[in-house]
């Protein structure tokens, strides 16, 4: 039987596999990657939610890490956001921002990570699967955030999904086929250096 230990996995065996300084360097790194790109953001006027490319970077992340590691990056990156550091959109940081207007967008990525990257790994090869489980994930998020967003500011769901998801769909649009194009080349290069 297989246990999970703090640091991986146990072996059926039960000796102890420590998790590789490879797998942490990649986190670590995909964290950096999102902590610069995340706060790039180009408010527009008639939404508090700005276009980021934070969804870019965690759809890619999903090819570099796999699903789980790819959750574990985007977590700590909440986590660094959360504390304080202005590593989310705007450069801006600190609880605040999570439980703001935007902050259900947050929540709703690490669903739009585990539900995109299930189907990448078990689709692997099939494109239009990925891009359907990436549409079925930032769908997730969309619902998510426009939950929360109809909350904060007092609007109806349909008011919130007009300003919150409408105009950032062809921008998404576009997210998931620069993602679906690259992240394969970028996971085929990092596999090669390992």
């Amino acid at each position: 039987m297989k246990r999970i230990t703090p640091l991986g996995t146990a072996d059926t065996n039960g000796t102890a596999k420590k998790i590789s300084t490879q797998r942490l360097v990649l986190i670590a790194l995909m964290t950096a990657v999102t902590c610069i790109l995340a706060p790039f953001s180009i408010p527009i006027p008639i939404s508090p939610v700005p276009i980021s490319l934070t969804n870019l970077v965690l759809l890619v992340s999903i090819y570099i890490l796999g699903w789980k590691d790819a959750v574990i990056s985007f977590l700590i990156y909440l986590l660094l956001g959360t504390a304080g550091l202005p590593v989310f959109s705007g450069f801006t940081g600190g609880l605040a921002k999570l439980a703001g207007p935007t902050g259900g967008y947050l929540v709703g990525f690490i669903f739009m990570v585990i539900l995109a990257g299930l189907f990448a790994e078990r689709f692997a090869g099939r494109r239009f699967l990925v891009v359907t489980g990436m549409i079925l994930g930032t769908a997730v998020a969309y619902i998510f955030g426009t939950a929360w967003l109809a909350f904060q500011m007092d609007l109806s769901f349909t008011a919130a999904l007009s300003i919150g998801v409408i105009p950032y769909l062809p921008g998404d649009t576009a997210k998931i086929i620069i993602a679906v194009t690259f992240g394969p080349v970028l996971r085929d290069r990092i596999s090669l250096v390992r």
